[in-house]
This record gives C-alpha cells, structure tokens and sequence, in this order.
C-alpha cells in the first residue's frame, strides 16, 4: 500500500510501497498508476534523471521489475522553467477552460521549438497566453503538448494546461481511440483517383534509411493505420484529383502523407512524399495549376477532433473550417466535380 499518495505536492519526497499487486510490475507503470497528476512518460523522464530510488538506492531503469516489499520513493520535482520564450502570437481559440486549451492551428506554425525553429511556435504562443501556470506542464521543451501536426498541416489541436489534464489526454492519444473516445478526422486532396470509395491502409512506418526528413512504410516500422472514405472526385481529360476524409487509428509522423504515396495517391502539393507528381500539374487547367504551384504545402487539414474532457468526462468534438488556401483550391477544382455513384 502507499504511505502517502499526495502528489499535489511537488519538490517533496512520496513513498510508495511495493505490495502484492505492484509485485512484478514495471517501474514506470506501477508508478503512474498510482501518480495521479503525472503522465507515464513524464515519470520515465524522472527515473531516467535520477528522482526515483527503491529501498534507497537510485534507480534509473524505468523497466525495472518490482519485488514484494521494496519502498520507491519519487521525488517530483516543481516544473522546470522551459526553454521556450514566451512571445505574443495570436492564437485562433476554439475552446479554452482552467484544463485544456483547444486551437485551430494555421500553416506555417510549428507546434514546439527546434533545430531551425527555435521560435514562433505554438508553444511559445501558449506560453504567452497561459502565462506561468503552462511552465514545464509535461516537460520542460514541449509544455501542455501531447500531440502534433505537421508545420505546413493546419488545423484542429488540444494542447494540456494542468500535469493531471496532460496525463489524461496523453493517455487518449495513446490509446488512439481504440477503447475512448478519441477521434481525428483529416481533410486530403490527393492525386489520381481511387479504386474505391473507401478502404484502409495498415502498413508500417518508420524513419527512412535513406533520407532521415522523411517516413516510409518499413516491415520493421511500428504499427500504422488510416481508415480513408472518398468524399468527392474532380477531373478531366488527363488529370484526376480525390477529396479524402482520413480517420487516424495510430498517429505517426506523416501517417496520411505516407499511406497516401503508399497507394499510389499521394497529397496534391505535397513535395517530400510527391516528388515525382510535379508533371501532373502541367496536365491541370491553367487557373488551377497556378493555384496548386502557388499552395507551397501538403493540401492537408486536421478538420475534427474529438476527446473526452480530462476534467468532467464530457465527450468533446472541434471542427475547423478548411484555411483560405485550401478554401481557394476547392473552389478552383469545383468546376470539375465528378458526382460520386449513390
């Protein structure tokens, strides 16, 4: 049992005995079970530095297989003072309250800092609005984030304002929806036109070995799917352009860019995973080609996100209406729609 189980408290030691149900457990695990504010991975981040022992001796083995009987003792300490500055950058707030911030994230944005973006990001904008409380919410680099999109992808994002808010959201993301009510709906336009009018691509992804910007789809990659459902289809002689809802079951970095290129489809404008695609363009209309020349990004949007509430337990939903350049492209390809079969 625990002897005390008060985490509030930060900076002060927090004992926890092993008992017979802990017994065999990962030391990660066992603890965040039994941390009510922190997420697993902030606590593998505090084993790893040295804030936890068993039966006073340092542990730093977050694997660690617990014995009947041991006493761990975490020392959680008060949020470091991140990196990241604050700087006044407007910020489209879709929902905001004393747990979560939810905002609409514009092209161009990076969500935290990084070589070649060590400002003007997401978090140094949330770190302006949210002031001090945001500091080292879940780390010290990335405060109250728990996911992410693309730079150049737009669209919906929660970002945590308390530890126990970013734990419980952490935990819906990694779970992806598979037991919660987690759900993430993207908008894509993509090249040529699909076999049908939905499908699901289950394939793999890991860093490619031979460009390290970029996915691909590797046996020895972590699990990945993407359920996608046809919702229009634009065309002519030469050319075929698909709008595409994809619903993510995993979320890995440039999932829908990947899978799309992997079926052959890959993302109008996308120019990591589309290379080879940039001829197609000379095949469009001369008013649209200059629209695709001139997007610059993958035609990509976060439209929906849904999540339970950390807090209240309220089933929460976040639509975002496509941005201005993506709103531009659809009323170029409108012309050309090609009505789908009932």
């Amino acid at each position: 049992m625990a002897e005390d189980t008060d985490f509030e408290v930060e900076g002060e030691p927090v004992a926890l005995v092993v008992g017979p149900d802990m017994a065999g457990g990962r030391l990660d695990a066992v603890l965040a079970k039994a941390h009510d504010a922190l997420s697993r991975s902030r606590i593998k981040d505090l084993i790893l530095v040295g804030a936890v022992t068993i039966d006073g001796r340092p542990v730093s083995e977050p694997k660690y297989r617990l014995k009947p009987g041991e006493t761990i003792v975490l020392v959680a300490p008060p949020p470091e003072d991140p990196d990241p500055q604050p700087e006044d950058i407007p910020l489209d707030i879709l929902f905001e309250d004393e747990h979560l911030i939810v905002i609409n994230k514009p092209v161009g944005m990076v969500v935290h800092p990084a070589p070649g973006s060590p400002s003007g990001t997401l978090v140094n904008a949330l770190i302006f609005h949210c002031g001090d409380s945001l500091k080292g919410i879940g780390g010290v680099k990335r405060p109250g984030i728990v996911h992410r999109l693309d730079k150049d992808t737009s669209g919906v994002m929660v970002a945590a304002k308390t530890e126990k808010a970013h734990k419980h959201l952490s935990e819906q993301f990694a779970d992806h929806g598979r037991t919660g009510p987690l759900h993430r709906a993207y908008i894509a336009f993509a090249w040529g036109a699909t076999q049908s009018g939905m499908g699901t691509i289950d394939a793999p992804l890991g860093r490619d070995p031979g460009n390290r910007l970029k996915q691909a789809v590797l046996k020895s990659g972590r699990e990945a799917i993407t359920h996608y459902a046809v919702e229009a289809r634009y065309g002519a002689q030469g050319w075929d352009v698909t709008r595409i809802q994809c619903q993510l079951e995993t979320g890995r970095t440039h999932q829908i860019r990947v899978h799309m290129a992997h079926i052959g489809h890959p993302l109008v404008s996308d120019l990591l995973y589309a290379p080879g695609f940039a001829t197609k363009v000379n095949k469009l209309p001369e008013a649209l080609a200059s629209m695709v020349k001139g997007l610059g990004r993958q035609a990509l949007h976060a439209a929906e996100l849904g999540f339970e509430h950390p807090a209240t337990g309220e089933e929460m939903l976040f639509e975002a209406d496509l941005p201005e350049d993506l709103q531009a492209l659809q009323a170029a390809l409108d012309p050309y729609d090609r009505a789908i079969a009932p």
